[in-house]
């Protein structure tokens, strides 16, 4: 029943009959499809199985992150002001906000010196890289890319962002708080007669639009727009913002809760938002994703029906856009820009990838681009098909039972394929001799 629920809503929002000819409701079906894709999304529940994913390296990870971030930001004379960024996430817990954030600065005073020594140091960086590893790979989940970061990229990239965010959060905090307080925002809010402007009123929202906004754009292994990542990142900060003041009235409201847990009340509460708010970060990740490729919003993460045929031109497809670039000495595709010119999900293109790198024909290069593996003029047509009709022997991979006549019958068609592309090469393909 509620399968065939879910059918008639998708085809209500999605198929709407040629009859309807009223331009406001195919208006409004446009955002209708967005929200439909992120309930779907959220039903399904895999992005709520990576939120609490997310919680658990947090909870390893928090302490000796918010310790790497005052160890950097000491050096730039700006460690006393980690705290008030620090307290904007806890908030929504009330009074239980202020006293976990006194408790982790304690932590973290304790952590600084010759307290933890080497092998302390060592595993505080150990869990700050986990969790942003943890953090990359559910972001690349919600934008379907299977591969992560290169070794070499992720030293790089992840030293980007242990040492710049929290430097940026706090001068981005502390510039906007700053700038509210000046006379001119003052007149344009109309509280410059007479009334206190107080301090940090939309800097903290306009804090977590902007760090969502480095989140979408910078941690997924796929090249994001700046457009839908800040769509992604206004979605997420607004609904961050409703619900953290949901959830500060919830807690007001939950004295007796707090009575019943005694002590373990505001690590209930911790948990409980931490979840909340790691949930948020996908789905605004989500939406990024949708707005950048919204022939995906009707399949989502849903199993993709595919065909051998399919999958064949994909290859072939591929491995000419791959080629031409070679040969016009332009810059290597990677899988993501492949996948949006072709205008198929990265996940069906990333298996067609690996199928023909495992034959042979094309590598990965240590940027993540791809390249031919071989001369062009020395790929044969027929290889490529052969590398999506048939996979490199794996011994757990069932052998069937041998059916004679019909084994015959698909060797006939294989062999019938290698002759219709006898002597046709990819180079031939790309450019055809006159």
């Amino acid at each position: 029943m509620f399968s065939s629920l879910h059918l008639k809503v998708e085809q209500l929002v999605f198929d709407l009959p040629e009859s309807v000819g009223s331009r406001p409701l195919h208006w409004l079906a446009i955002p209708l499809r967005y929200l439909y894709a992120l309930l779907r999304d959220f039903a399904r529940g895999d992005l709520g199985l990576r939120a609490m994913s997310l919680v658990y390296s947090t909870l390893f990870a928090f302490v000796p992150a918010v310790a790497v971030s005052f160890a950097i930001l000491k050096a730039f004379g700006y460690h006393r002001q980690l705290e008030p960024v620090l307290y904007e996430f806890f908030r929504p817990l009330g009074q239980q906000g202020h006293e976990l954030t006194a408790e982790i600065m304690k932590f973290v005073e304790n952590a600084q010196g010759s307290i933890i020594g080497t092998i302390g140091f060592v595993f505080l960086i150990y869990t700050v890289v986990s969790m942003i590893q943890k953090i990359e790979e559910a972001l690349n989940f919600t934008w379907h890319v299977d591969r992560r970061r290169s070794i070499a990229r992720r030293v790089s990239e992840y030293l980007v962002v242990m040492t710049v965010s929290p430097l940026v959060a706090v001068l981005a905090m502390a510039l906007l708080a700053s700038f509210e307080k000046g006379e001119v925002i003052a007149r344009l809010s109309g509280l410059a007669h007479g009334a206190a402007i107080s301090r940090g009123h939309y800097t903290p929202h306009v804090l977590i639009i902007g760090l969502f906004w480095f989140l979408y754009a910078y941690m997924p292994n796929v090249r994001v727009r700046l457009g839908p990542s800040f769509v992604g990142a206004l979605f997420g900060g607004a609904v961050w913002t409703a619900v953290g003041a949901l959830f500060t009235r919830v807690v007001v409201y939950s004295a007796q809760t707090a009575a019943i847990y005694a002590g373990f009340a505001v690590v209930l509460l911790f948990l409980l938002w931490l979840y909340v708010s790691w949930l948020i970060v996908l789905l605004g990740a989500q939406l990024s994703f949708y707005v950048q490729h919204p022939e995906h919003l009707r399949t989502g993460h849903g199993v993709i029906p595919m065909t051998g045929a399919l999958r064949e031109r994909i290859a072939m497809s591929a491995m000419f856009l791959i080629g031409e670039r070679f040969l016009d000495n332009g810059p290597r595709w990677r899988i993501s820009d492949l996948a949006e010119r072709l205008e198929v999900p990265a996940t069906v293109l990333g298996e067609v990838i690996s199928a023909l790198e495992a034959h042979g024909l094309v590598l990965t290069a240590d940027d993540e681009t791809i390249a031919p593996a071989r001369d062009l003029g020395a790929v044969p047509l027929a290889a490529i098909l052969e590398a999506i009709r048939h996979d490199v022997p794996n011994p757990r991979r069932p052998e069937p039972q041998a059916v004679p006549a019909a084994d015959a019958a698909a060797q006939h068609a294989d062999e019938a394929l290698r002759v219709a592309m006898s002597g046709k090469t990819l180079r031939e393909l790309i450019r055809p001799q006159s």
